[in-house]
């Protein structure tokens, strides 16, 4: 259902109102309708009810031609009222209590109560008596219709009297007043409707778009005009004030950081070359494995901080190609790493920075589990690189956390033993940087443990 619905705000609104416009009216007809339908019955009962209680007589025959043309429809009202011995009751006829009900009110109003009365509706072909007043006439239009037969038996009489009324054709003009009712109100309401909503929209539409590239690239170049109502222009201007604010703290931020970088790295290759004065061999390993550690900890958090605002373009690349390279590495290097399915995939990234979120996942395959098995598939709009290992998995209360900068499943800082905890962080944050995502899973094993992690990184191919 929800995909037939349209899915800009504009859209939703003109279909809300027309839809409210269409039960309205509706309901409107529904109303008018039966007020009609009341006024018909109404109408009927009252001259039938003038009918059993005056009996007037009417000569069709004696009607001149320019009256009977104008009465023609109606011409057979002219014929007499019927008196008769039996009850106006055709054979397989059934009698009509609320239409009898009406009558008997009326009549009560004037002072008639009758004994006995009966109200039934049939085809004017049927009734024998109006036919046979009709022999040797012209026949009419309205002798294929229906009509209304009310007899009435007042106490002490013999006899019914029995009236007749037809029953008036619907008005076809008033469905057709209707619609163009309810095409007018279309235009009216659900155009000013559009043309105002438009004016509101149209500003909105280029506020997500420029969102969207703000978000895409940092730049506060294409900033918009404020436009449209006064709270719209409003919210615009307001937006581009926290553009410049954000912008101007993410510059604040990669000054700072950059000054960290030097200030921390010009001290620690100072340190590389002092350590090579240091007689004990063991020692100086210790201290050099000390300041490579620190060093690859500040890389990561330099990297974690850079990657937010990328300065090189996406290129179209082969994924598959690029994963290929990427485990290529590993085997060289001697590691267990495993190169499984692939399908050949191209899409848009900036491949330096992917193949940095891909030696991370499969380190922590490698350190954690053993070894890594890497694969490539197409999953709908996604390319899903998935790595797997057979470690011991991580607690599900806990995988949502291990995606947290400094965040590891072993206390320690040591690398030899996890480092610094910002592996994940930075392919989680290198993989949203191209419109993806991470996801950690625990491969079931026996008796409910976990025979290993799955890690997935799925990037959109669109």
């Amino acid at each position: 259902m929800r995909r037939f619905l349209p899915k800009s705000l504009l859209g939703q609104m003109l279909l809300s109102v027309a839809l409210a416009l269409l039960v309205a009216q509706g309901i409107s007809a529904f109303l008018q309708y039966r007020a009609a339908e009341q006024r018909r019955e109404m109408i009927a009962a009252n001259g039938l009810a003038f009918q059993l209680v005056t009996e007037p007589r009417f000569d069709f025959r004696r009607m001149e031609p320019r009256n009977r043309a104008r009465t023609d429809r109606a011409g057979w009202r002219r014929l007499r009222v019927q008196k008769t011995s039996e009850a106006p009751l055709l054979p397989g006829e059934v009698s009509e209590p609320e239409r009898e009900e009406l009558l008997r009110s009326i009549l009560l109003t004037q002072g008639v109560e009758p004994e006995k009365l009966v109200v039934v509706s049939r085809r004017v072909s049927a009734d024998d008596y109006v036919m046979s007043q009709l022999q040797g006439r012209e026949r009419t239009d309205w002798s294929k219709g229906r009509m209304i037969v009310a007899g009435m038996k007042r106490d002490g009489e013999p006899a019914w009297t029995v009236a007749r009324w037809a029953m008036a054709e619907r008005d076809p003009s008033q469905l057709g007043w209707l619609i163009g009712q309810t095409l007018l109100l279309y235009v009216i309401l659900v155009g000013g409707l559009a043309w105002l909503l438009r004016r509101i929209t149209r500003p909105i539409a280029a506020l997500t778009r420029r969102l969207e590239h703000f978000a895409g690239s940092r730049a506060l170049e294409g900033q918009l005009e404020p436009s449209g109502p006064d709270d719209t222009r409003r919210l615009i201007a307001a937006h581009n004030a926290m553009e410049a604010r954000i912008a101007a703290l993410l510059d604040e931020k990669d000054v700072m950081l950059g000054a960290i970088g030097h200030d921390l790295k010009t001290p620690l290759a100072a340190l590389r070359v002092r350590i090579e004065s240091v007689e004990d061999p063991a020692e100086r390993a210790k201290m050099a494995a000390s300041i490579e550690d620190i060093t690859r900890s500040l890389d990561d958090i330099l990297s974690l901080a850079r990657v937010g605002r990328p300065s090189d373009p996406m290129e179209r690349t082969d994924l598959s190609a690029l994963l290929a390279s990427v485990a290529e590495e590993y085997e060289d290097m001697g590691e267990p790493v495993e190169l499984g399915a692939t399908q050949r995939l191209a899409l848009p990234l900036r491949a330096t920075w992917l193949r940095r979120a891909m030696r991370n996942l499969i380190e922590n395959a490698v350190r954690y589990g053993g070894a890594a098995r890497v694969s490539l598939a197409r999953e709908g709009k996604f390319a899903v690189v998935r790595i797997e290992d057979d470690g011991p998995g991580i607690p599900e209360g806990e995988i949502d956390a291990m995606m947290e900068p400094f965040a590891r499943g072993e206390a320690s800082r040591n690398r030899g033993t996890g480092g610094a905890g910002l592996g994940l962080t930075l392919a989680r944050a290198i993989a949203e940087q191209h419109g993806g995502a991470i996801a950690l899973k625990n491969r079931p094993g026996e008796n409910g443990n976990a025979a290993g992690l799955v890690a997935e990184l799925r990037l959109p191919l669109d």
